[in-house]
């Protein structure tokens, strides 16, 4: 009985030492993901309501619209690296990211709208779009609402299911209750990142495990940096939870009516399935091409000089930039 009471008396002290570990590395890590947030953007009031924002560069100008889980420093990670070839590049917070609030009835087309109210603030005209992943569905908005101003449109991986069964699966009511919870709890999305980073790949980044796992250190650390940069998650969720109703939303007129020139780039082995979004967009658009990869994931592992590489030819080769930037 002796031995019994000093194992535990052991096992709890271990229990209790871990216990301060977990809650000194969350609390190191949620500090610097909320302080990486709380700079670095501006929020100004537009007749389409409060918009974050966060603006680099000086040109013609790029404007990032980011996917699911991200914000104006998602856009602004993927969108940087414009500025130094003399690019402006504006990224915002979408719906329900960040500092950006969501109407009472969010759609497409209101998001797409705020797109060119944003602008508007900004004294900017004409810009080239880039949408990612869940970014698409508005990016295809704007260059259909606003054609006029959108002189090209690149689509990486698109969020837009043009038939509902062809968008992920979805979850029942107990799971939906589930999900909901988790994405607003910044340390449950911690711990499953932690403990189970190869299902977070999967279920999160739609990106097979096996594929990160046999990239470049290079490759890794920017999968990895993606996923953490999702916290804090709760600082999201509004947005996160918008995305099923938004990336089946119909648009309010048909891709043939697009007039830029449009780039779409998928991989097959996507797990969010745009491989075939990609296709539909690139066959229904008029002047459409399509950049496909065998394996990549959603995260396009393995493909990230190919795929820079193809939007700065793209956007050389298509778009007409204005002479002015808009400052």
């Amino acid at each position: 009985m002796t031995y019994i009471k000093a194992f535990g008396i052991v096992l709890l002290g271990a229990l209790a030492a871990a216990s301060l570990w977990i809650g000194a590395v969350y609390r190191k890590d949620i500090g610097q993901a909320r302080a990486r947030v709380a700079t670095g953007s501006r929020v100004v009031a537009t007749p389409c309501g409060e918009i974050e924002y966060a603006d680099v560069g000086d040109g013609p100008v790029i404007l990032m619209i980011h996917g699911a889980g991200g914000g104006f420093d998602q856009g602004m990670a993927l969108g940087r690296s414009f500025a130094p070839t003399g690019h402006r590049v504006i990224a915002m917070s979408r719906f329900g990211y960040l500092r950006t609030p969501a109407p009472e009835r969010a759609s497409v087309a209101l998001q797409a709208d705020a797109h060119a109210c944003l602008l508007d603030a900004l004294g900017v005209r004409n810009v080239a779009v880039i949408g990612v992943s869940a970014g698409a569905p508005s990016a295809l908005e704007f260059a259909l609402r606003h054609q006029e101003r959108c002189t090209a449109l690149v689509l990486v991986v698109p969020g837009w299911f043009p038939s509902s069964e062809g968008a992920p699966r979805r979850l029942g009511p107990v799971g939906e209750a589930v999900f909901e919870r988790a994405l607003r709890s910044d340390f449950a999305f911690w711990i499953f990142g932690r403990l189970f980073p190869s299902a977070a790949a999967r279920s999160v980044l739609g990106t097979p495990p096996n594929i990160v796992a046999a990239a470049s250190d290079a490759e890794q650390a920017r999968v990895a940096s993606i996923l953490w940069d999702i916290l804090p998650v709760s600082q999201r969720a509004a947005g996160l939870l918008l995305e099923a109703k938004l990336t089946v939303e119909h648009l309010s007129k048909p891709l043939n009516s697009i007039k830029a020139p449009t780039l779409t780039i998928s991989a097959e082995d996507d797990l969010y399935g745009t491989w075939q979004n990609a296709e539909f967009i690139t066959r229904s658009v008029p002047h459409g091409r399509f950049i496909g990869y065998p394996v990549g994931g959603h995260m396009l592992v393995g493909h990230t000089e190919e795929v820079a590489a193809a939007l700065a030819q793209f956007l050389g080769e298509s778009q007409q930039f204005p002479q002015q930037s808009g400052r």
